[in-house]
């Protein structure tokens, strides 16, 4: 029996989804480590548990590599060791690479953890990317706008998903962001090209450094459009066809960038823009599978359980292509105002008007507290063979679904 041990800070709804599945495998016994105590993991699941160590800080690779260490000791030699926290990577691959455990080496690791590490490999491999520098002082900053000029968008060099990330169009919004967070060398900000045009996500399955699958997304707006503007209610589609020539760019220039930063076998999320002028750039990539629901969007669109796959292709190195059968959008419902929810407007409505197509749904309910997320008070996954259908159907719900706090 080949044991597996998985991390997470918490034993949220997505990683016990994860270990779940983990246990699911007849030859595999998982044991976790966790911030959390047993505890916190449901009874049943805790169950299929062999071991647990608790942590202060999941992300602390001292820390980590102790508490596999310990598990170990206790359970046998580990075979296996890894998590979907974007912020666990490098920690996860230096432990790795300490005892001796087959998995991402840590030098990938950095070049998909730091953005401003990620660009400069892939810009000298060739890979469109935004032009950007890592600023540690304020000169460096003013410099980088005198070369590209306003907008810019400042982020930390560490950052996941948009979060912490600004859009700037002013000297004077600059000057203010810089005097409330001076950069230095210990604490340095990443400034990047503003791009222009439609934002999208590649996800690709790797083995031995090889993709051997992909899926492909639209936002719309851009997920910094959203950040920058609490009110709005977005959608993510999931296109049926994405195999067809328009997407060939993006799948070659993606397979390069992931050979460039290393990748050998995960799954990876990669957000690119398509440009104004027809062109793709990279944004960034995370060598982890996505969140925003899209990981659910690739279980339905193809018909298999994308969670229990991508455990699999971790502990066993193998992934078996699907068929995409249908296309699949979600709509994030956001709550206007302040407060609690105090009512959800044109939810009878839409549910009995879309009821056939609605796939999953996580519904805001009155008195609900806001997430203070940018995924909202809940969601609507759509499901339809038509790529049209899905599209039409989730802006109808992003507009005419309101969710009003007060």
């Amino acid at each position: 029996m080949t044991l597996a041990v998985f991390v997470a800070p918490m034993f949220s709804p997505a990683a016990s989804e994860m270990i779940e599945a983990a246990t699911s495998f007849a030859d595999i016994r998982v044991a976790v480590i966790a911030q959390q105590p047993l505890t916190a993991l449901a009874p049943k699941l805790a169950a299929k548990v062999i071991g647990h160590w608790q942590v202060d800080d999941v992300t602390d690779a001292a820390q980590l590599e102790w508490a596999v260490r310990a598990l170990s000791r206790q359970h046998g030699q580990v075979v296996h060791c890894f998590g979907a926290y974007e912020q666990l990577q490098l920690p996860l691959a230096l432990v790795r690479e300490r005892l001796g455990i087959n998995g991402l080496p840590s030098a990938a690791a950095r070049n998909f953890r730091d953005k401003s590490r990620m660009k400069d490999v892939l810009r000298a491999a060739n890979i469109p990317v935004a032009r950007h520098q890592l600023v540690t002082h304020r000169n460096d900053a003013f410099a980088f706008v005198r070369d590209v000029g306003f907008p810019i968008v400042i982020k930390p060099p560490a950052g996941a998903g948009a979060l912490a990330t600004h859009r700037i169009t002013t000297m004077a919004a600059f000057d203010t962001l810089l005097a409330a967070s001076p950069p230095t060398a210990d604490n340095p900000m990443l400034a990047e090209e503003f791009l222009r045009g439609t934002e999208h996500s590649l996800e690709t399955v790797s083995i031995a450094g090889t993709p051997v699958w992909h899926s492909l997304t639209h936002y719309f707006p851009t997920p910094l459009d959203v950040i920058e503007n609490p009110w709005i209610q977005w959608g993510v589609l999931l296109p049926r066809n994405i195999d067809d020539a328009q997407f060939d760019d993006i799948r070659t220039v993606g397979d390069h960038a992931l050979a460039a930063l290393g990748m050998h076998t995960g799954v990876t999320h990669c957000e690119w823009f398509r440009r104004t002028d027809g062109t793709v750039a990279i944004s960034e990539i995370a060598a982890r599978p996505p969140g925003a629901q899209i990981t659910t969007m690739m279980s339905r669109a193809n018909n298999i359980d994308f969670v229990r796959a991508w455990v699999k292709l971790m502990l066993f190195g193998t992934f078996t292509k699907p068929t995409r059968q249908y296309a699949v959008g979600t709509a994030y419902l956001r709550g206007q105002g302040t407060g609690r929810v105090r009512s959800v407007e044109g939810l009878d409505t839409m549910l009995r008007e879309l009821g056939t197509i609605i796939c999953d749904a996580k519904l805001p309910t009155v008195g609900q507290t806001p997430t203070g997320s940018y995924e909202g008070e809940g969601f609507i996954m759509l499901r339809h063979p038509d790529t049209a259908v899905v599209e039409r159907a989730l802006q109808h719900v992003i507009s005419v679904i309101r969710v009003h706090l007060g």
